[in-house]
Order: C-alpha cells, then sequence, then structure tokens
C-alpha cells in the first residue's frame, strides 16, 4: 500500500504513538472514506479492520447515510456497536432494534426550507430529499434522486409536495445539485438565515447540501456514543472521514484521521492524513497507528 506523504503528516510521531496507545474505539465514516467508486468495502480495508477489532479495539459508523442504508456496511465490518445515521441524528442498536438518539428538524424549519427550495430560481436545478422514519420522500424522480438511490440501495417515495410528508418532522433534509456553485450558494445563504442554534447545516460531498437539527453532527453522536454508551472518554477515540460533515468528529476525537480525497480545509483540521479512498487510506491509517 502507498503511504501517506510526509509533508501530510501534522502531530509528531510521538505524538501519534502516544495517542495511538489510548485508543478503544475507532469510528469510520462511509463514502470517500471505507467505500470508494465501487460502493462496497475492499478487502485490505477489511483485512485492516478486523485486525484491530482483534486487538479489542471496537469499530463504529458514523455516517450521512440513511439507516437502512447504512446498515450493510456496519454488517460488513462485524461491529456489534450502535451506528450512527444521518450525521448522528439517527443512533439506533442494529442488535437490539433500541434507538439511541432520533433528533429531527422542526415542522416549522421544514416548511421554510420547502418555500426556499421551492423559489422559481432554485426549484429546477434542485433535487430535494427529506428522510423521515428512514423513509427517502421526493418531489419527483429526477435523474440525480435515481442515482443516488441506486447507489444508497433505498426506494425513493414521489410524492408531488412535499409540504404533505410534515405531518412528521424529518430526520434530514438533502437538496442535491450537480452544480457545485449550487450548492455553495445554497450553504452560504442558509448559514445567513439560520444560526447554528437553530440548523446544521453541512456538505457530505460537494453536490449535497444537507441540514438536520441544531445538536446534531458527528462530533456529538460519538462523543455520546465513547462516553454515555461505552464508558470511554473521548481522547480513547480514533475517526476517519473526508469531507465537511465529518469536521466536528475528526476536531474531537483523540485522533483524527482525514482521507486524501478529502477537501483541503478538512485535512487541515485532521492529525494525519492518509492515502486516498481508493489507495485503502483507511486501511494504512488503521495500520500505522492500530496495529
Amino acid at each position: 500500500m502507498q503511504k501517506a506523504k510526509a509533508s501530510a503528516t501534522h502531530l509528531a510521531s510521538s505524538d501519534n504513538q502516544a495517542a495511538a496507545k489510548d485508543i478503544k474505539l475507532l469510528v469510520l465514516d462511509v463514502d470517500g472514506t471505507i467505500a470508494g467508486h465501487s460502493n462496497s468495502i475492499s478487502i485490505g480495508v477489511k483485512q485492516a479492520i478486523v485486525a484491530a477489532q482483534a486487538r479489542g479495539i471496537q469499530v463504529a459508523i458514523a455516517t450521512g447515510r440513511m439507516y437502512r442504508s447504512a446498515l450493510r456496511f456496519h454488517q460488513d465490518i462485524g461491529s456489534t456497536l450502535p451506528l450512527m445515521a444521518y450525521q448522528g441524528a439517527w443512533i439506533q442498536d442494529p442488535i437490539t432494534q433500541k434507538i439511541h438518539r432520533h433528533w429531527t428538524v422542526s415542522r416549522e424549519i421544514a416548511q421554510q426550507l420547502i418555500d426556499y427550495f421551492e423559489q422559481p430560481e432554485l426549484r429546477s436545478l434542485l433535487s430535494v430529499h427529506f428522510y423521515i422514519n428512514d423513509q427517502l420522500y421526493v418531489r419527483e424522480l429526477t435523474r440525480e434522486t435515481q442515482i443516488y438511490a441506486e447507489r444508497s440501495s433505498i426506494t425513493p417515495i414521489p410524492v408531488g409536495d412535499l409540504r404533505q410528508t410534515l405531518t412528521n418532522e424529518p430526520t434530514k433534509i438533502l437538496a442535491l445539485c450537480n452544480d457545485t456553485d449550487v450548492i455553495d450558494q445554497l450553504l452560504g445563504n442558509l448559514r445567513r438565515q439560520y444560526t447554528p442554534a437553530e440548523l446544521y447545516l453541512t456538505t457530505s460531498v460537494a453536490t449535497f447540501f444537507e441540514a438536520t437539527n441544531a445538536s446534531v453532527n458527528k462530533g456529538t453522536a460519538v462523543r455520546y456514543l465513547a462516553e454515555e454508551l461505552l464508558g470511554l472518554q473521548i481522547a480513547n477515540v480514533m475517526a476517519i472521514g473526508d469531507n465537511f460533515n465529518d469536521l466536528e468528529m475528526l476536531e474531537s476525537v483523540g485522533l483524527g484521521v482525514a482521507m486524501g480525497n478529502a477537501p483541503a480545509g478538512v485535512q487541515a483540521i485532521a492529525q494525519w492524513v492518509a492515502p486516498s479512498v481508493e489507495e485503502d487510506g483507511a486501511a494504512v491509517a488503521i495500520e500505522k497507528f492500530l496495529l
């Protein structure tokens, strides 16, 4: 496997080694981290995860994906821990089926976001997804939605007017557009309209604008799993991620690793940068710090 460049390493090697000795929980993002173009976990990454588990390190998934969509990755790595889906808005134990956390977006804000997305200059540009009770509701089946659904192994439910779904509060709202400038504009405009205390806004890939409850992010989810459910310290956690929805997680844990395919802003806050997902970068990181 290709090793990460020395210039990408942000911690001194001795500090890295000291931090690695204390790691008892490894948290992995899915897309762009352990799953690349193939939409599956490579043999090399799987072997590294199994080797870490054999050393007594527990492994969990933290993803922006729906719970149902993320479940096969959770099972593929043999995790026995609760699964953190929707950026951590939904935390469920697949073994007991217990939902430990489900934080939603208020109907009022969801309605406001629909109104915003329905503006004439935006309506034709966006594929809008509402996630309610682990189902995907859409206005219509666009090409972008169909590609998304195929990768996610999810059947979208077209409803025409998304306002019809608001008898229940959505777990997450996503606006998809292949024009990344449109997504950047959405993020900037809505961050001016809503404070972080009102709504958590992020991008999981450059073409996905995502909105969840203000208390939601992967950092709070991982802290909850580690401290409340497992009795660990956040310093005992190593996390690997590749995008802006991983920022809070990478910043909060004892050892935060960014992928080589991560945007520069994500790499900048990580303590170490691994090779890309297509180079089995997660396996390289696991071998370096945990094996």
